[in-house]
């Protein structure tokens, strides 16, 4: 059975670089750098022993800390989903015990929130991408295709065919500028709005619109 006791506080010292990180040191050597949160949670001070449970405790909580902090920071640029979340704390080194802690933090304070990134983004994407385009791109971040369903339920079908047709348009003006074939046109036309995420049927009836014509085969 291992022993339990690790050594002595001997000196607690304040981060040179962060005032809210100390480093603690134990019989006389550097040991180990933590919040400054975790000396008050935990009556940190000179002449204390330290025992491995503590150091387990310590060395759990102030990951969950700091983990808590590099999220708020990362969403501090703008809003994120869960996955993303995850994502960037995996990649910064923290172990999922703490991810999934943070996360649970996060949605507890609504700092997160799937369901509200679903519908603010599908708000400023649906004026220039089409539907199909929007699902992949959600569910790449991690949001649920239940839910992406819903909230493009939710918009009225002729805010996707307004902007549908803007976006041909724009784009067929551009087209014409250098070509005048317009079986070509329908071709560069169609090809470029279907990478935007639009249905080939939608895409039909709006380029036939434009060009003024019944179909091409």
């Amino acid at each position: 059975m291992r022993s339990r006791y690790f050594g002595v506080i001997t000196k607690i010292e304040i981060g040179k670089r962060n005032k809210n990180r100390v480093n603690i040191y134990l019989d006389e050597e550097f040991a180990f750098a933590c919040s400054m949160e975790i000396v008050y949670r935990y009556h940190f001070k000179e002449g204390k022993d330290i025992d491995l449970q503590i150091l387990e405790e310590v060395i759990e909580e102030d990951n969950y800390i700091k983990g808590k902090s590099d999220s708020l920071k990362f969403l501090g640029k703008s809003y994120k989903t869960q996955k993303q979340i995850y994502d960037k704390l995996l990649d910064k080194g923290y172990d999922v015990n703490t991810i999934n802690r943070v996360i649970d933090f996060l949605e507890e304070y609504d700092f997160v929130d799937d369901e509200r990134y679903a519908e603010l983004y599908i708000k400023e994407k649906m004026t220039k991408e089409g539907t199909n385009k929007i699902k992949f791109s959600l569910l790449s971040r991690g949001i649920k295709e239940e839910i992406i369903m819903e909230k493009l339920e939710e918009i009225d079908s002729s805010v996707g065919d307004d902007a549908l047709l803007k976006v041909a348009e724009s784009k067929y003006n551009q087209i014409v500028k250098g070509e005048d074939d317009k079986r070509k046109i329908y071709k560069k036309l169609s090809e470029f709005l279907f990478r935007k995420g639009y249905d080939w049927e939608n895409i039909k009836g709006v380029v036939n619109k434009i060009l003024k014509m019944d179909s091409y085969d």
